[in-house]
């Protein structure tokens, strides 16, 4: 398939038919990832931020009451005793 390149400003554009959006899972998004790999430019799905969904979850967690400790409370008191 081919399409057309356009002039927008200073820069240019394509429309990416709707079909090829869904194919490539980016019919919903509205903005991706782009680079040049191999005199090719490619289109990503953004790699999600880290620990996304981390805070929800723990606050879930929390909020169920299944965030006792496994190990039990400790101290250090007997550190001095190590040698390093």
């Amino acid at each position: 398939m081919q399409i057309v390149i356009r002039n927008i400003g200073n820069s240019k554009g394509v429309v990416i038919p709707k079909i090829m959006l869904v194919q490539a899972g980016l019919d919903g998004a509205s903005v991706a990832a782009v680079a040049v790999e191999g005199g090719s430019i490619v289109l990503r799905k953004p790699a999600k931020p880290v620990r996304e969904g981390w805070a929800q979850a723990a606050k879930t967690i929390t909020a169920s009451g299944d965030d006792a400790l496994v190990m039990g409370e400790f101290s250090n008191a007997d550190d001095k005793d190590l040698q390093w």
